[in-house]
């Protein structure tokens, strides 16, 4: 199975000025998900841009970019399925290329490592599903049935029934965590949507989960780098 991997990474961002090479560890941001890219068992993995110098930066990290980005395609609101959708366009008509199914690594998850992304290649190949998310699990306290919510200023569950306070009486649940990995096949995205019917989860740990938003988030992936 063909599947290709794509780093999204335009340039501009409001939360942290220039966040995809805004410094970490001592290399840029986005150098983190290039180098774990390019690590793994990926066929093939390519950078998405509008800018030239994050294409060169990208290019020496062993990402290339084949192609930049259209402006309307890089604003702050454009959503990640159109663009996913032009890079599988663009490439089977200048090259032919047409992948089976595509990772997702956004440059935000810097913490995601090579073993990751293969384990997770790995869970998706054996599978016949859509789609496989990665996710994190939603620690005890946020549980729906922990929840609690103002009506006329007091205190009310926010679920239904009693609240549930031991944590060994509560159901699991999981969220996003990016993605830091998203591998989906490629009808799925040709027919307009990033998940499919079928997805299953890839768990990974809260600190490899780290999602770059704004300055305490780097900090906070600096302390972390620092640990490993």
């Amino acid at each position: 199975m063909e599947i290709l991997g794509i780093i999204p990474a335009r340039s501009g961002s409001k939360g942290i000025p220039n966040k995809n090479v805004a410094p970490l560890g001592e290399k840029p941001l986005m150098a983190h998900t290039c180098e774990a890219a390019a690590g793994s068992v990926l066929g093939r993995a390519i950078l998405s841009t509008d800018d030239p110098a994050i294409a060169a930066l990208g290019a020496s990290l062993g990402v290339p970019c084949p192609f930049l980005r259209p402006a309307n395609l890089a604003e702050d609101a454009t959503p990640i399925l159109p663009v996913l959708q032009h890079i599988l366009s663009e490439l089977d008509r200048i090259e032919g290329y047409v992948p089976d199914a595509i990772a997702l690594l956004q440059p935000t998850s810097p913490l995601r490592t090579t073993a990751h992304i293969d384990a997770a290649l790995t869970l998706f190949e054996k599978k016949n599903v859509d789609t496989v998310v990665s996710v994190t699990e939603v620690p005890h306290r946020f549980s729906p049935t922990s929840l609690m919510q103002l009506k006329d200023g007091l205190l009310a569950p926010l679920s239904e029934g009693p609240l549930v306070l031991r944590r060994q009486d509560k159901e699991r649940f999981y969220a996003r965590n990016g993605p830091a990995i998203l591998i989906v096949r490629r009808t799925v995205i040709e027919a307009g949507t990033l998940y499919g019917d079928r997805s299953i989860p890839f768990v990974m740990d809260a600190r490899s989960s780290v999602d770059i938003d704004g300055p305490d988030d780097l900090a906070y992936a600096e302390f972390l780098l620092r640990q490993r």
